[in-house]
């Protein structure tokens, strides 16, 4: 016998309900805040369920299919004749279900560049993208990074205290990135904000991209008027003939990956440091070089959770699904990177091992990883050199996460250590600074808008006399040289 809902009742599930995660016809959402508040979690729930791919539901409850095996992943990446990156393959939007303001277009909506092209058209547009960079002088780009980490660091030194994400991770790759495109360096924190927001999907993703596209725009005028060594005006002279509109779009994923990724992979690793005494132990004693810490931060948690996408060139079969011609996939790195069939043992070390899938792979490989490591490595080298005895500001379990259905983002890192001048010294104060961490976490500082270096850093927190004192993990030790002189093959893939 049932019992029928009472008139004034409402038949929706209570917030926190798992209920909120299904769409109408029993299929898990990959967007909402059930969703987003525990991805990994998620990702196992629908392995359990449906193995190595499974059917999902995107924002407007548009149907795909998340890949979340390695091998399976793979088999998507390497087989453009079998998934194409030609997104106006998709049965959604050729039926007319893709609004014109949905969160995903920034992200899916095709456009003319490398990233959603196969054959002959994709090799010319790549040849492109990968030609320009290589032109880059690997030395030149650690130039940068060392001057605007440098920057950075003396913002906040004299303070004894910074949030790492904040006032370091978000605001280094897009500095270096402008510098790389010719930009003048006030346009960084602007486009900080905007890309952040456009990668998140949210309501005003759309906003966003127009800003990041009319500022590509005004540098492309500027390089045709006066042309320089930099990745616009090399695209634009190449021989590949791209129109504006490719020059347009290349720059605009190349901004966009460099700085989400390099941000995450930044803080991420940075969290590990601080927070993991093993990994803290390998890589201060010299039994692992930082690339190598880097690959283990790749494989448990890589800058994009997430890749959209590919579309079935017609009826085939992947991880035992059937997938119809014009259907969606995504990309499961993180779900891929943590298949018990490679990794059945998530403790173990990988440090060195490269066949993580947070680059991707086959042709469409991201093309700028060596850029990306570059300034990920020497800009936590530069940070771990100059504040050797950096310690976590808070508890481990205060620290918090964003995410968005591409990617995950460490919202603060709280940190404390002796206060230095701009030339490194430990500051009069720092000789007696409290060796005890606060009792309460900063609150998270509000992002600059027209800053060239870091967010002014915020007050120092109030203590509170009942709460507990964090215990204090070990500092960092100072290096007898510096973290760079001991790293080997920085750019091998």
């Amino acid at each position: 016998m049932t019992t029928p809902f009472p008139a004034d009742a409402s038949p929706t599930p209570p917030p926190g309900c798992p209920a909120h995660q299904l769409g109408t016809n029993g299929l898990r959402r990959l967007y909402g805040p059930e969703a987003e508040a525990d991805p990994a979690g998620l990702y196992e729930k629908l392995r359990a369920e449906h193995g190595e791919v499974a059917p999902v539901l995107l924002h407007g409850d548009l149907p795909a299919w998340l890949v979340l095996g390695h091998a399976a992943n793979l088999a998507a990446m390497r087989t453009p004749s079998r998934f194409s990156r030609d997104s106006r393959r998709w049965t959604a939007f050729r039926n007319g279900l893709v609004t014109p303001d949905s969160p995903l277009m920034p992200v899916i909506a095709w456009q003319p560049m490398c990233v959603f092209a196969d054959g002959e058209e994709h090799k010319r547009l790549r040849g492109a993208v990968t030609d320009s960079l290589n032109r880059f002088d690997r030395r030149g780009v650690r130039r940068y990074v060392t001057r605007f980490a440098d920057q950075l660091i003396q913002d906040f030194g004299p303070t004894g205290q910074a949030d790492l994400v904040a006032q370091f991770a978000e605001h280094l790759p897009m500095l270096v990135m402008t510098q790389l495109l010719g930009m003048p360096e006030e346009y960084g924190p602007r486009l900080v904000d905007a890309t952040r927001d456009l990668m998140k999907g949210t309501e005003t993703a759309i906003a966003s991209n127009d800003y990041v596209v009319e500022t590509l725009r005004r540098m492309m005028d500027r390089k045709r008027a006066a042309p320089g060594p930099d990745l616009v005006t090399w695209l634009m002279q190449h021989d590949a003939g791209l129109t504006d509109d490719e020059v347009l779009e290349h720059l605009r994923v190349v901004l966009l990956a460099a700085n989400e990724t390099t941000v995450n992979l930044i803080a991420d690793t940075l969290k590990l440091v601080l927070t993991d005494r093993r990994f803290r132990a390998h890589l201060s004693g010299g039994h692992m070089t930082l690339p190598d810490a880097l690959d283990q931060v790749l494989w448990d948690s890589p800058p994009m959770v997430l890749v959209a996408g590919r579309w079935a060139t017609g009826d085939t079969e992947l991880g035992g699904r059937q997938i119809k011609a014009g259907d969606m996939l995504l990309l499961g790195l993180a779900a891929g990177n943590v298949d018990p069939a490679v990794r059945p043992d998530l403790s173990k070390p990988l440090s060195g091992n490269r066949s993580h899938l947070s680059f991707g792979s086959g042709p469409h490989e991201c093309p700028g990883q060596d850029i990306g490591r570059a300034i990920a490595e020497t800009g936590i080298d530069i940070l771990l050199t100059r504040l050797p005895d950096l310690q976590l500001g808070v508890f481990e379990d205060e620290l918090t996460w964003t995410s968005a259905w591409l990617s995950r983002h460490l919202v603060g890192l709280p940190v404390r250590f002796t206060p230095r001048t701009a030339d490194g010294e430990a500051t009069a104060d720092g000789l007696t600074a409290p060796t005890t961490a606060p009792t309460t976490a900063p609150t998270q500082p509000t992002q600059p808008t027209a800053s060239t270096k870091s967010a002014t850093p915020p007050a120092p927190p109030t203590a509170q006399p009942s709460a507990p004192e964090p215990p204090v993990p070990a500092a960092v030790p100072r290096q007898r040289r510096s973290w760079w002189s001991v790293l080997t093959g920085m750019f091998r893939r």
